[in-house]
């Protein structure tokens, strides 16, 4: 017996300012639904399956050099979508993904993305993935 799992999760990223806003662009956001997670941030990209999805945690605050902008750590090769400081959602993958460079060279084990409404991001993230 094979079982389907109907979901569909879109979170804005949390940005205080309008003209930033238009900068990303509107189809700057989180999408989860069964046919996989899609960050995107302006012109940056993170895709993966959902089985790919090891789980979230809600953060922050977040100091302005680790919260705001593009962000590769240095310590563990993690990615960050950041719009604002205060707090955001880690995302944990069970294979690394490619998305800070266009050709997919480096690979990212987490991604943190500062969405409106983290806690809530987080909890159906976990929630979606124990289920599939």
């Amino acid at each position: 017996m094979t079982v389907v799992v109907h979901h569909r999760l879109h979170a804005d990223f949390a940005v205080r300012f309008p003209w930033l806003r238009r900068a990303l662009g509107p189809r700057s956001g989180l999408e989860l639904d069964a046919a996989g997670l899609r960050v995107r941030l302006g012109p940056w990209l993170v895709t993966t399956p959902l089985s790919n999805i090891a789980g979230a945690e809600s953060g922050g605050p977040y100091s302005a050099l680790r919260g705001l902008g593009i962000r590769l750590s240095l310590a563990d090769r993690g990615l960050t979508f950041g719009t604002t400081t205060e707090g955001g959602v880690c995302l944990r993958f069970h294979e690394p993904v490619p998305g800070i460079d266009p050709w997919g060279l480096v690979r990212h084990p987490g991604l943190t993305v500062t969405v409106a409404e983290p806690d809530l991001v987080a909890e159906a993230i976990n929630r979606v993935v124990t289920r599939a």
